[in-house]
């Protein structure tokens, strides 16, 4: 863009220069118009103005046996210029003539002569011009007069004090004139130039004013950056249509850690109030039973608290790993054990597959752990107790470890989001409590590792959750 406004820039001041140029070319070429229609020879050379062959014709006028003639070339020229001639001798009596019209006198008076000379004294279609010829220190005057009407002779006398001030008028007039040009087209460039911009910071205005609705037509020398605005314009309104979704998704997810976080409080709460009324009389396998509860209620809302500080974490990149090589089969089966000798997923069916025995990795034991314990959780949360969850190892160059289930399968909408912080998908079932960041955390620790981690899944037909590491053999 930089070289089409340079380009446009250096095209208006060659632009304005040439008009300037024209101009006075205009001008003196008028002035020469003029002057040829004041002076009838300004645009005649010096060897072919009607002047300069009365001036000339003196080589033509001879003399043969004391009579004045003119030679033939001096005819030829004088049938070819449509011109004639007298002579006349110092009393101003003709003693030649040639081609002389009707009506001419045949002696001339000094000032017969000088009228002649500067006035039109025969016609309107002939002027006349006046040279002399010495011969034998004899002088002779002589008249040629050229019937052409388009040579005219005026006499001109002048002040030189007045050339000097039309000049200076004039020259000022010149300079006057080309500066209002040059400021004419300048205006006409500089309004082309700042209209567009007048647009462009009024659009910069209203997109900090967030207003983000608007459409530039992209043209001109700035059509480049009127997409650009049209493009920031656009990624503006999406950030602000998913910055909105994203608040409510934390205000939907505040609301839900709220009420999961105050059902345990409640719990804890009240068996510690029962438990300390002394009205109540409880049995010691009551108190086991309550303090039981109690250890329950508050393992799962340290549970919660440690979700958030792991998420807040690993999302601001302030999360040391902590890697050692490990064997990824023993972490997984150990994991998948683990799972089902919980009571609450003891009914569970959990299938576990390797391609070998021992697989190193270079990983945080565990916060891998974490993550292949979160994405079980939400195949197990997500579906009935009939569905089967599959978790495989698979050594290549990268390692792949998949969990996969058969069960309802997500929603296209809801797997866009499966990752994101705050989000619960549509189809959670009853044992599906906490603080919502599984997912997402599963995701940042895999992310973590440099690894990836991908999800494909059909309605009815099941997910599968691949994650791929760098193997170290």
């Amino acid at each position: 863009m930089k070289w089409r406004l340079t380009g446009r820039f250096l095209l208006s001041v060659v632009l304005i220069v040439s008009l300037v140029v024209f101009f006075n070319i205009l001008l003196i070429v008028g002035v020469f118009i003029v002057q040829s229609a004041s002076g009838g020879a300004a645009f005649h050379g010096e060897e072919t103005s009607a002047e300069a062959v009365t001036k000339r014709f003196q080589e033509q006028i001879v003399t043969s046996n004391q009579q004045v003639m003119i030679t033939e070339k001096g005819k030829e020229e004088l049938i070819k210029n449509k011109a004639w001639i007298q002579v006349l001798d110092a009393d101003g009596k003709v003693i030649y003539g040639y081609r002389t019209p009707e009506g001419v006198k045949e002696k001339y008076t000094p000032l017969d002569i000088v009228q002649m000379y500067k006035y039109n004294e025969i016609d309107h279609y002939t002027t006349v011009y006046i040279s002399e010829k010495k011969v034998n220190n004899e002088y002779y005057s002589y008249f040629m007069g050229f019937e052409n009407p388009y040579i005219q002779r005026k006499v001109l006398s002048y002040d030189i004090r007045d050339l000097v001030k039309l000049f200076n008028v004039g020259s000022i007039l010149i300079l006057v004139i080309d500066g209002l040009i040059a400021l004419f087209i300048g205006y006409l460039f500089s309004k082309r130039l700042t209209q567009p911009l007048i647009l462009l910071i009024d659009g910069i205005k209203r997109l900090a004013n967030k207003d983000y609705q608007m459409n530039f037509a992209p043209k001109g020398i700035y059509k480049d950056v009127f997409y650009n605005i049209n493009y920031l314009s656009d990624e503006l309104i999406a950030n602000e249509r998913e910055r909105k979704k994203l608040d409510t998704m934390k205000e939907e997810w505040v609301g839900n850690i709220s009420h999961d976080i105050k059902t345990p409080l409640a719990s804890i709460q009240g068996y510690a109030e029962m438990m300390k009324d002394a009205e109540y009389q409880f049995s010691l396998e009551e108190m086991r039973e309550y303090a039981e509860i109690i250890e329950r209620k508050s393992l799962y809302l340290k549970e919660v608290i440690e979700d958030l500080n792991l998420s807040t974490r690993l999302k601001n990149n302030k999360l040391t790993l902590n890697k050692k090589r490990i064997n990824i089969v023993t972490l997984l089966r150990n994991i998948v054990i683990d799972t089902l000798n919980d009571a609450s997923y003891a009914n569970r069916n959990i299938e576990f597959q390797f391609s070998d025995d021992i697989i190193k990795l270079d990983v945080d034991e565990l916060l891998v752990r974490r993550a292949i314990s979160n994405l079980i959780y939400n195949a197990i949360v997500h579906n009935d107790e009939a569905v089967v969850i599959k978790v495989s190892v698979e050594k290549s160059q990268p390692t792949v470890i998949r969990v996969e289930d058969t069960g309802k399968g997500i929603k296209k909408e809801d797997l866009e989001r499966i990752f994101d912080r705050y989000y619960r998908g549509t189809n959670t079932g009853e044992l599906h409590k906490g603080s919502g960041l599984g997912m997402a955390i599963a995701h940042d620790i895999i992310l973590a590792h440099g690894g990836e981690i991908h999800v494909n899944s059909r309605i009815g037909e099941g997910t599968k959750i691949e994650i791929v590491l760098d193997s170290l053999v």
